[in-house]
């Protein structure tokens, strides 16, 4: 189901860094130190824009992403 708030998102387990781009404004904000099993739980979750602002958005440190990132892939 498509997100209202969530145009895509990315997750590198290595720096477990989770970037989400926004609908609202197209721009990309890297989440910081998301464990596998949240990014997991998100990518599952039925409303990932719920999700989001419930598990995500307020316990993350977030910084906002360089938009001409060639090497983030979005996922959705």
């Amino acid at each position: 189901m498509p997100s209202a708030i969530i145009d895509k998102f990315s997750y590198d387990p290595e720096t477990r860094v989770l970037s989400i781009w926004l609908v609202t404004n197209g721009r990309r904000y890297d989440y910081q130190e998301v464990p596998l099993e949240t990014y997991g739980a998100f990518r599952a979750a039925f409303s990932k824009g719920r999700f989001f602002n419930r598990h995500i958005r307020p316990r993350f440190t977030v910084t906002r992403g360089d938009a001409g990132n060639a090497d983030a892939r979005p996922e959705a």
